[in-house]
C-alpha cells in the first residue's frame, strides 16, 4: 500500500492518496484543494483513481472537488446527511472574514453506513461517526489505518458548535465506536499529525466527557 499525504486548503486539511501497489487502484480521501502535485503524483505512480471519498461536508474539506473530479474523471462520494452542508457551502464560508463566493461541489456518490470500497485486495470500510457533522464518516482500511476526518485528532476531537454538530453523538462515535478498534491502528486525521487508537484512548481530550 502507498499512502501520500497532502496538506491543502485554507485551514491546512489533510488530503490522502491511497494506492494498492499491485493493481494501482487508488482513492483520494478528502479534497480540500486542487493541487497540481496530487495530479503529478498520480501520473508518476500510474495510479488508477476510482473515486474521491469525503469524510464530511465542511467547506475546507471539499473545495477541490469540482476541479479534481473533472481532472481525474471520477465521482466524489459523501454521506447523504452532509449534502445539506455542501449545497449550502457559502452559508458556512460566510463565517470567515472577506469570504469568497464558492462553487457548489458536484458530489454524485452517496456513502452508506458500513459500505465497503476496494482498491485491489484492500478493503475500505465506511464507519458512521456523526458528531462533528451529522454525516461524518471514518474510513477503516484493512484494520490497519483509520482516516478519521475531523472526528478524532491527535489528543483532541472535532468541534460541535457548527450546524449538524452534536457533542453527545461525537462522544459516542469516538468512545463507543472508534475506541473499540484495535489499538495498533494508525489514525490519519483531517488536520494535524497521525496517531494511534491506543494513544488516543490514553490521552485524548474526549476522555473528559461522559457518554
Amino acid at each position: 500500500m502507498i499512502l501520500n499525504t497532502y496538506i491543502a486548503g485554507p485551514f491546512d486539511a489533510n488530503n490522502y492518496l491511497l494506492m494498492d501497489k499491485v493493481s494501482k487502484e487508488a482513492v483520494l480521501i478528502d479534497c480540500s484543494e486542487y493541487k497540481q502535485r496530487i495530479i503529478e503524483d498520480i501520473t508518476k505512480l500510474g495510479a488508477k483513481v476510482k473515486c474521491i471519498l469525503l469524510t464530511h461536508g465542511h467547506f475546507d474539506h471539499v473545495l477541490g472537488v469540482n476541479e479534481m473530479t473533472k481532472a481525474l474523471n471520477v465521482d466524489a462520494y459523501i454521506n447523504q446527511a452532509d449534502i445539506i452542508l455542501t449545497d449550502n457551502i457559502n452559508n458556512m464560508v460566510n463565517r470567515i472574514s472577506n469570504p469568497p463566493v464558492l462553487e457548489i461541489p458536484e458530489i454524485k456518490g452517496r456513502i452508506q453506513d458500513w459500505q465497503e470500497f476496494t482498491i485491489g485486495e484492500h478493503r475500505i470500510k465506511a464507519i458512521p461517526t456523526p458528531g462533528h457533522t451529522e454525516g461524518g464518516m471514518s474510513f477503516l482500511v484493512d484494520d490497519e489505518m483509520l482516516f478519521s476526518g475531523d472526528t478524532l485528532f491527535c489528543q483532541n476531537f472535532g468541534r460541535t458548535d457548527l450546524f449538524g454538530g452534536n457533542i453527545k453523538k461525537l462522544v459516542h462515535s469516538i468512545k463507543d465506536v472508534l475506541f473499540e478498534l484495535n489499538g495498533d491502528i494508525i489514525v490519519y486525521p483531517g488536520h494535524g499529525p497521525a496517531t494511534t487508537i491506543r494513544n488516543e484512548k490514553l490521552s485524548n481530550e474526549i476522555l473528559r466527557y461522559n457518554n
